[in-house]
């Protein structure tokens, strides 16, 4: 399902997204609750869970009032002992289950997921992993429920926000450990967190694991957002400085034309050693460069010299500036404001005969004005695999419009 992650702005998008807003943080019942107050169907979902074969539980949700806000609390009761599983058991009782493929796959990722983090925390292999809470009923629950959860909704692309990781301790099966638990800490390498927030655990691994597997942090830059669904899944415990809620928004993202402000900063040039330009040109984009160009043009007593131009931001003006002086022969340096629109853009990643090349998609995902392989990505696999380079291009380009169709 969630393959790959583009960030495409389009008009009309057959792609669904999902932005968990986890303020509270969120666990394996909340992401489920969530989903099912977004309309994944409970009774359908009891069949799914009966088809893994388990037993020695209940499960069952309520409306729970959180702060006035009405959230779905989704609840897995043990009533038997049940045996410590190992990652080969549970991925064996999700493939005897005739679940779809997709969420085969997905519940499997989660569960891998956190193998791998485990087995880094202990120093022993994934294999060997114990899983304790997280193999017990109720997660295995947890998981294939999340799983099956985001494909019934069609949720294509998962977003999280910035993750509040709690304070003080908590007890496993290994004894008192420190919030966030190691395992959690692990698999959320790479996402965007806040430190010292919350009074409790406020992330649990099983919830780790599934955004691990599955989604996202949010873009920085990200396109209008237009909800059509919203879900609470409610947690179990209670806070006095919020509502213990998991909000999750699901929607399309709608075309825009991007429009944007810069600076444009220019200076003629008729003195300088051209091999110079280069390296001018490295540090002008380290300093923030949106764009750099260098124009030939003729200058007074019709020396040939060139115009160097460079686009950015108002914040990186001072800094451009500085490298110009410093690394040019200029001694003048005019600038102005200029408006730009542009398309949306985005990277993919393809698997081509010749390993994974990075794409740029540029406009409306289902019908793009550009697309563009990574030149040096292409460059690479020409030399790895002694092919013509145009060979490794054209298979990118054909891999990334096999990628975008519906």
């Amino acid at each position: 399902m969630i393959l790959v992650a583009l960030s495409c702005y389009v008009k009309l998008s057959k792609m669904n997204r999902a932005y968990l807003d986890a303020f509270s943080g969120l666990s394996g019942d909340m992401v489920v609750g969530a989903l099912i107050d977004a309309g994944a169907d409970f009774n359908m979902l009891r069949q799914v869970i009966a088809a893994l074969g388990l037993g020695g539980f209940t499960m069952t949700t309520r409306r729970k009032t959180v702060s006035g806000i009405s959230a779905i609390k989704f609840d897995v009761a043990v009533t038997e002992t049940q045996p410590e599983r190992h990652l080969r058991e549970i991925c064996e009782i999700v493939d005897r289950a005739g679940l779809s493929p997709g969420v085969r796959r997905d519940a499997i990722a989660i569960f891998d997921a956190l193998a791998q983090a485990e087995a880094k925390v202990h120093h022993t292999t994934p294999d060997q992993v114990h899983f304790h809470e997280v193999g017990a009923v109720d997660s295995i629950i947890d998981v294939v429920a999340a799983a099956w959860g985001l494909d019934r909704l069609g949720i294509d692309v998962l977003t999280v926000s910035p993750l509040p990781m709690g304070t003080g301790f908590a007890r496993s099966r290994h004894g008192v450990i420190p919030v966030p638990a190691p395992a959690t800490a692990e698999l959320l390498k790479g996402f965007v967190v806040r430190l010292n927030d919350g009074p409790a655990e406020m992330v649990t691994p099983t919830g780790a694991a599934i955004i691990r597997a599955l989604g996202r942090p949010l873009p920085a830059a990200s396109s209008a957002f237009e909800i059509e669904r919203v879900g609470y899944g409610a947690g179990t415990k209670d806070f006095s400085d919020r509502p213990n809620v998991l909000r999750i928004l699901i929607g399309r993202e709608r075309e825009e034309s991007a429009a944007d402000e810069l600076f444009e900063i220019a200076t003629n040039i008729d003195d300088l050693n051209p091999q110079i330009y280069d390296y001018v040109s490295e540090r002008l984009f380290a300093a923030g460069a949106r764009d750099v160009t260098i124009t030939p043009t003729i200058m007074k007593k019709g020396r040939p010299g060139v115009i160097l131009t460079v686009l950015c931001r108002a914040e990186a003006r001072d800094e451009i500036t500085a490298v110009l002086f410093a690394e040019t022969s200029t001694i003048g340096i005019r600038f102005h404001r200029v408006e730009r629109v542009k398309l949306a853009r985005t990277q993919i990643s393809v698997d081509t005969p010749f390993g994974k090349i990075r794409v740029k998609i540029s406009g409306d995902c289902s019908n793009p004005a550009s697309i563009a392989p990574e030149y040096d990505d292409c460059h690479a696999a020409a030399r790895t695999h002694a092919v013509p380079l145009k060979v490794v291009i054209e298979q990118a380009r054909a891999a990334a419009q096999r990628s975008l169709k519906p």
